[in-house]
């Protein structure tokens, strides 16, 4: 790997304007140390920084590039569409024909919303919830992350575990109090809360696979546990698939469980990885989103047609040959990062489902947050950094998952699981 001088130079430019350097504070590298490599471009499972160096890629812009960087199909769709006018502020066709795919692949979203991030998708559903009900609270899961709306920066994941800021300044009392905390795969823990307060949950929103704390599968029955809370009190439950959905299966997690949520989120992978994401559900319930109904929600580049464009060429290459590839090559890495910490005596657990998975480093299985906390994420940014000197970009942190893509090879994996090998010793050395 080439010292990246002039990523070190863009960083130190970047921190003049922007905070921190970057626009998502994961991508500062704050983590796992060093400066922040600035991409140039990409194709298929390779990206190549302004330095020259090219890396097998990981994080796949945080899940969407199912497909891979790039598709030339999608390049050409998405041209062709932008020749015709990039935004208009006004209905397309696109929008109701993306919208139909999404229902045939979801068949739990009756009536489907289109927004621009899975952020803005999560707060939408949850303000909807709380309409319909008629109630003020909502159970989330500690670890789990939906978008930094403020009624989910009370013990979040990904990029607030990351940097160490379980809640974030700025968020009122009275917010926060909204917000019941319960333990991912701890039915109990959802039970008490119903238990403390029968009518005055409107929603439990969950990542039905968690990713957002690393990778962490549902246990047991928790799903359809929940499933059954919900119902029995009369809140809805909100599955949060931004990352599983389209992931897991072309159904989203909710296919491979068998469990319909009331109301889904989705994310940039719905438009083949620009900037778009959804809500959607019940029809009863989504009718009463404005203007069909009194609910408020409106974004002027919702349903943008080259995001619409894009999203519809990925959809329709969603094949169970697809999944199968990439469950099979998940499996593959899953299992070779697993040897090589073996071989180097260094306590790792690999979690994976299809094509995400993540590599805790602790000698203990991880089922929630907690158990997820006790990862040592000094190991994780040492193997991170072993990674990336052998040219492998895995995610910056060690609360993030992995993605496969179309793209990736056995050969990539080969040589990803190579790599691992040396970066472990590294490891070994440093623990």
């Amino acid at each position: 790997m080439r010292t990246p001088v002039r990523s070190r130079q863009l960083f130190a430019r970047a921190r003049q304007i922007l905070p921190g350097g970057v626009d998502s504070p994961v991508r500062a590298f704050q983590a796992v140390g060093g400066t922040p490599l600035f991409i140039r471009r990409a194709a298929g499972a390779t990206i190549v920084d302004v330095d020259g160096n090219r890396f097998i890629d990981y994080v796949m812009s945080w899940g969407p590039l199912i497909h891979g960087h790039a598709p030339p199909g999608l390049v050409r769709a998405a041209a062709a569409t932008a020749r015709l006018g990039t935004s208009f502020g006004a209905p397309t066709a696109l929008e109701h024909e993306l919208g139909e795919r999404v229902r045939a692949l979801v068949p739990s979203m009756a009536r489907v919303r289109f927004v621009s991030s899975g952020t803005e998708a999560a707060i939408s559903a949850v303000r909807l919830a709380r309409a319909f009900t008629g109630r003020d609270r909502i159970v989330k899961f500690a670890g789990c992350y939906h978008g930094h709306g403020d009624a989910f920066l009370v013990k979040a994941g990904s990029g607030a575990t990351t940097l160490g800021v379980p809640t974030s300044p700025g968020v009122t009392r009275a917010v926060a109090a909204d917000t019941l905390l319960a333990r991912y795969n701890d039915l109990d823990s959802v039970r008490a809360l119903f238990d403390a307060q029968p009518a005055g949950i409107a929603a439990i929103i969950v990542e039905p696979i968690a990713g957002n704390m690393g990778v962490v599968p549902p246990a047991g029955q928790f799903l359809a546990g929940l499933r059954s809370l919900a119902m029995q009190h009369g809140a809805l439950l909100i599955f949060d698939e931004v990352i599983s959905g389209f992931r897991a299966a072309a159904g989203g997690a909710q296919a491979v469980f068998g469990i319909a949520p009331d109301l889904t989120c989705l994310g940039k992978i719905i438009g083949g990885g620009f900037p778009v994401g959804a809500y959607g559900g019940r029809a009863d319930v989504m009718e009463m989103v404005a203007p069909a109904g009194p609910v408020y929600q409106a974004g002027t580049l919702s349903g943008n047609p080259v995001a619409m464009t894009a999203g519809l060429w990925a959809l329709k290459r969603l094949t169970g040959r697809l999944y199968r590839d990439l469950a099979r090559r998940g499996a593959m890495l899953a299992a070779g990062l697993a040897d090589a910490a073996r071989a180097a005596g260094v306590p790792v657990q690999v979690n994976a489902f299809g094509s995400v998975l993540t590599p805790f480093f602790t000698s203990s299985p991880v089922r929630d947050y907690d158990s997820a906390l006790t990862a040592n994420t000094g190991a994780y940014a040492t193997f991170f950094r072993g990674m990336l000197a052998r040219g492998i970009y895995p995610p910056p942190s060690q609360f993030e998952a992995w993605f496969l893509s179309a793209a990736h090879t056995d050969r990539d994996i080969a040589r990803t699981i190579e790599a691992a090998h040396a970066a472990m010793k590294d490891v070994a050395r440093a623990i």
